[in-house]
């Protein structure tokens, strides 16, 4: 119970010990010094808008004290926050601020800070956000503020890179088409003209193989024209190394074959001497 009430009471000290803002000023000046507007600031109301020119200086004054007994202190952090309310890109600015509260800030529009965001010629709305370990924190909405248009900034050597390339399009060939049916007829008469001849000349010349169809002849022929089926198979289905484990297979029995029907072809041609 005692614990409960000692909280209690803290966060009623918290509470009661608040931040508040004592004399806001600002003063607008010209490069020549010439002083162009100043006035006070009501935590109530915004004035008219401030305007900045491209050499203009705003200088921004305020004191912080503790709502209850006026002393002047130093919050943990205190910044400006400029906010475009169209865009949604905004600014933090970090504000220097003494043991005794005062604080003061100066915006050179010749030498601008990086925290100013990017503008165009919407207004900039500028608020004080206080932030405190031992006081509740406060924000206070103080002008809005016009100032000149930012420039483009120059393009990275290597912006191009990042931006989005055009699409891929792929171009095809055309399906080739086939030859009209009377040229296929022509080309395949052309390739096999010449078995017609050498079928008619072999019956002029008469030649004879009468141990062609031998049983020590006849599996080394077979075996021949296996390798010629698979020649034709591989051009019509198969794929190189399915011709290669194939071919390695046949070749195994062919050479046995080859090597009989040489043996036996050498016994004929001896006997017939």
């Amino acid at each position: 119970m005692i614990w409960q009430f000692s909280w209690l009471l803290l966060a009623a000290t918290v509470q009661a010990a608040s931040l508040s803002l004592q004399s806001p000023r600002f003063t607008i000046s010209a490069s020549d010094a010439t002083q162009l507007r100043s006035d006070t600031l009501s935590l109530t109301k915004k004035p008219e808008p401030l305007t900045l020119g491209a050499t203009d200086t705003l200088k921004l004054t305020f004191q912080i004290t503790e709502s209850d007994e006026g002393k002047g202190v130093q919050p943990h952090q205190t910044f400006l926050r400029f906010y475009d309310k169209e865009s949604g890109e905004e600014g933090i600015q970090p504000v220097r601020v003494t043991p005794g509260g005062k604080a003061k800030f100066e915006l050179n529009m010749m030498r601008p800070p990086a925290s100013i965001p990017p503008t165009t010629h919407n207004p900039l709305e500028v608020s004080l956000i206080l932030g405190s370990f031992v006081h509740a924190p406060a924000q206070y909405d103080l002008f809005d503020l016009y100032i000149p248009a930012s420039q483009t900034p120059a393009e990275h050597p290597d912006e191009a890179s990042f931006h989005v390339l055009p699409a891929i399009k792929h171009t095809f060939r055309p399906e080739q088409k086939s030859p009209p049916q009377f040229i296929s007829a022509v080309s395949a008469a052309a390739v096999l003209s010449p078995w017609l001849v050498l079928i008619g000349l072999w019956s002029k010349i008469g030649v004879r193989v009468p141990k062609l169809f031998s049983l020590s002849i006849v599996p080394f022929t077979a075996l021949l024209g296996a390798f010629e089926v698979l020649l034709v198979w591989y051009w019509v289905d198969l794929k190189l190394g399915q011709v290669l484990l194939y071919g390695g297979i046949l070749a195994i029995p062919t050479v046995f074959a080859g090597k009989q029907a040489l043996c036996a072809t050498g016994e004929w041609r001896a006997g017939r001497k």
